[in-house]
């Protein structure tokens, strides 16, 4: 299910393609824009843990140095580690347009990377997880704050009534003008000045 916005996800000093195949073949699922890696210490190439060949689909970047590393006009970039001052996940408001990027496996993001970061954000937990596993909690954490789906019901088990077709207002000016005598709730209607 799309959510708002778009977001592009990689890792910093990656050293196990099969972990990007996997975290690239989730990014894909959940509706990226984007994968990239930073200061890879190995050739990624065609991982077979991409089984859906997200390569194919979605843009790939890698990048010798987080020196190098370019991001789209307006992309925040958030990193994700498991440090004292981090934003836990599930208290963090996700910008329409972000890039995470996670750090290597059993090591973390380095101190440049974590200065060109405009967030740290942790996965409330005890240890750290997989790479794979810590990027798709993060990015259902993502789809789940920012599209639309039924609520919750109060007792166990799925929603009691379908989630509503969303319906577009009505148009509110034509060339300029306020449509009807309308305006927000107090019925008063102007025409717009220049």
């Amino acid at each position: 299910m799309a959510g708002r916005g778009y977001f592009g996800i990689g890792v910093e000093g990656i050293s196990k393609p099969m972990n990007f195949g996997n975290l690239a073949r989730s990014s894909h699922g959940f509706g990226a824009s984007f994968i990239f890696t930073v200061a890879a210490t190995k050739e990624i190439g065609r991982p077979s843990s991409d089984t859906n060949r997200s390569k194919d689909h979605l843009p790939w970047y890698s990048y010798d140095s987080v020196e190098e590393m370019r991001l789209p006009d307006d992309c925040r970039l958030i990193g994700i580690e498991l440090t004292e001052d981090a934003i836990d996940l599930p208290s963090f408001r996700h910008p329409s347009k972000a890039a995470y990027v996670l750090g290597p496996e059993g090591g973390s993001l380095s101190p440049a990377m974590m200065a060109q970061c405009e967030f740290i954000i942790k996965i409330p937990m005890d240890y750290c997880i997989n790479v794979a596993m810590a990027g798709a909690v993060v990015m259902y954490d993502r789809m789940r704050s920012m599209s639309r789906f039924a609520e919750r019901p109060v007792m166990t088990g799925g929603p009691s009534e379908a989630l509503k077709q969303h319906v577009h207002g009505k148009p509110v000016y034509s060339g300029g003008e306020r449509i009807g005598n309308r305006k927000g709730r107090s019925g008063r209607g102007e025409k717009l000045r220049n």
